[in-house]
């Protein structure tokens, strides 16, 4: 069998050979993380065969069976590691690749897909139509993995190519033989080896991906001037494409909607939360009727015109905030409004749906309060807010979406477990649930009370009304100027603390001189986040944990002493790199420019002052003033205080 390359799993791999068939469903099932010209793929037609089976599986494609046996010798065909003629069982199955549409085209490529567990491989088996609608294996391209133990403390995994001399590339669906080894190869052994499953599902699995890639390339490059001029503070290329994208997932999943049932008219919305309203203008430009509505206006509504309509208002939960002609109810990164969106939803009508996108982490009266150390947090606050969706009567679908954030986990409340005429039941159980949480909050008050009895037969409006208006008393909304909160309000004092004991602490680390020798400047050890915080008095850490990224926030407010980098924190250099004032590019920038002679020194040397041995660079080479002389009052305008929170 022709074998282009293998590659060795590190010594004493103990996640093998299991891990490697977690790294090849990867590979399978998701291209898309290591070839980023793939979309995604679907697999369908998954079956378990054996080769009596298989054989008229493959001869079937082809009209020559000469070629289909060569075929089938390459699957048959055993190392002397493994005893031959095996006739074991295979899963068979097909997957279509999808490639960026617009981008890389739009032809889809089917791939057969043979894994033989008892031999420990699997083989990828393109195929290919005629105009006549015939269907051949494209014997160019097919390729197979293959996980080998040439000794019991070694483990390789193995190319092996049909006719790699007549390879073909096309950059998309075909990539380069050498990709193949360079690329692909290791990271098969490094998702291996990790062997990690994801507690979440796979993106975009409630919709069709080659929808979704079209209507994305066709929103990206409708919008895309939107970053040109984004007038907020944030960054606009994450902002701008990570709501293109969560746009687009709303309009793939409602089209689909209207296709299932039948449906006309496109859906109209409330975006509960809507922030800079980018989400909202996309939507009503894309045809569904809407608004959004915030705490707080922001300067890029001005840009949308009267037709994208945004209302400045703080949302109670209440009878006053339903919205029964409405189809569906959004939470974009709605923080203390998440687990009431649901019951938003379901109190304003039957017929209401909801799309939550869950970000910081609230219970219906407070921050939520972890209660299980097995999941993560993230993950725990995921299944509360599906226990919410689940007890106000929703059947809930969790997807993951491809946008560019950490938390990218959706809850979809499309369909009721209940009948139309069981509401009042249902809202019986949604009222004592809601009590339950207020419970252990200890805000229980009167305001949730169920009230009276309804008669099946009433509309959904007299469903809703079965509570008191007040259900959300106990709820606190956010005010409309937030506090600052990421330690550049904390008193100076503590601060300048706790930066001199951590920069102390390493600088301790390391030794004053090298073999006897004087170390010209003592650049420090380093420690964990964690273990800088473990250094530290509670007191100081309960400051802290009130701000947004609490201590690793302050480490690097203070840029200028530290640096914070893969969870660790050093001494920062300042013989290794120039000063470069914020907004003025990142530390990763490849080129910098010096700072200019006589530039006005407007802050002190922390190194000059604190550092045992000084600042490593002379008074006229450092961006920071060495004594009082050297410093000057800065004339550049205050800024005005950011007014929104992380």
């Amino acid at each position: 069998m022709p074998t282009l390359f293998e590659l060795k799993f590190p010594d004493q791999c103990k996640t093998l050979p299991e891990g490697f068939w977690s790294a090849v469903e990867v590979w399978i099932k998701k291209p898309h993380v290591v070839n980023k010209r793939l979309c995604g793929v679907k697999e369908t037609e998954r079956k378990d065969v054996d080769l009596t089976e298989l054989a008229p599986i493959l001869q079937g494609q082809e009209k020559d069976t000469t070629e289909s046996n060569d075929v089938f010798t390459f699957l048959r065909t055993s190392d002397s590691e493994f005893e031959s003629g095996k006739e074991g069982q295979w899963s068979y199955s097909v997957r279509t690749i999808i490639p960026k549409v617009n981008c890389y085209g739009t032809t889809a490529h089917k791939e057969i897909i043979l894994r033989d567990f008892d031999t420990q491989r699997v083989t990828f088996i393109p195929t290919e139509e005629d105009t006549e609608g015939q269907v051949s294996h494209r014997k160019s391209n097919i390729y197979q993995l293959q996980l080998l133990a040439p000794s019991s403390n070694e483990w390789v995994v193995r190319l092996h190519i049909l006719r790699p001399e007549e390879w073909f590339s096309d950059g998309v669906a075909y990539p380069k033989l050498p990709w193949l080894s360079t690329e692909l190869l290791p990271r098969l052994v490094r998702w291996a080896t990790e062997s990690r499953t994801s507690e979440f599902k796979s993106t975009l699995s409630l919709l069709p991906v080659e929808k979704y890639s079209y209507v994305y390339q066709q929103l990206k490059d409708k919008y895309r001037d939107m970053v040109k001029v984004w007038p907020e503070v944030t960054n606009p290329e994450k902002f701008v494409y990570e709501d293109v994208a969560i746009a687009t997932y709303l309009l793939v999943l409602w089209g689909e909607e209207r296709s299932e049932k039948g449906l006309t008219d496109k859906q109209s919305f409330v975006d509960l939360g809507c922030g800079n309203g980018l989400l909202v203008h996309i939507l009503t430009n894309e045809g569904h009727p809407g608004k959004g509505i915030d705490v707080r206006r922001r300067k890029i509504w001005d840009m949308y015109g009267p037709q994208t309509l945004l209302e400045e208002t703080a949302i109670t939960p209440g009878d006053s905030f339903l919205f029964p002609s409405t189809d569906w109810l959004i939470g974009n990164h709605s923080d203390e409004l998440t687990p009431w969106i649901p019951v938003m939803a379901a109190r304003s009508s039957y017929s209401c749906r909801y799309f939550v996108l869950p970000c910081c982490f609230f219970d219906f009266y407070g921050k939520y309060q972890r209660r299980q150390c097995k999941k993560s947090q993230y993950k725990e606050y995921i299944d509360f807010i599906t226990e919410v969706s689940t007890a106000c009567g929703f059947i809930t679908q969790e997807d993951c979406l491809r946008i560019p954030s950490t938390k990218r986990v959706c809850l979809v409340g499309k369909s009721r477990t209940y009948e139309r005429s069981d509401e009042h039941q249902a809202e019986e159980h949604r009222t004592l649930y809601i009590q339950s949480r207020q419970a252990r909050s200890g805000t229980l008050g009167q305001g949730s009370n169920a009230r009276g009895e309804m008669e099946n037969g009433h509309d959904d409006s007299e469903a809703c009304r079965s509570h008191d208006n007040d259900w959300g008393s106990g709820f606190q909304p956010r005010e409309r100027v937030e506090t600052v909160r990421n330690c550049a309000a904390l008193p100076r004092d503590f601060i300048d603390g706790v930066v001199l004991r951590v920069a102390n602490a390493l600088l301790g680390l390391t030794k004053d001189e090298d073999g006897g020798v004087p170390v010209a400047w003592n650049r420090g050890g380093s420690l964990s986040v964690r273990g800088v915080a473990e250094m530290l008095e509670q007191e100081t850490l309960q400051v802290l944990k009130k701000e947004c990224g609490g201590l690793q926030t302050l480490l690097r407010n203070n840029h200028q002493v530290f640096r914070v980098e893969g969870g660790m924190v050093h001494i920062r250099d300042w013989r290794t790199q120039t000063y470069r004032p914020r907004g003025h590019g990142t530390p990763a920038d490849a080129k910098r420019k010096p700072m200019p002679p006589g530039a006005l020194k407007t802050r002190a040397c922390w190194f000059h002052k604190h550092h045992p041995q000084g600042c490593p660079r002379l008074a006229e080479e450092c961006a920071f003033a060495h004594g009082l002389d050297d410093l000057r009052a800065s004339t550049r305008p205050l800024k005005k205080l950011k007014t929104f929170a992380c």
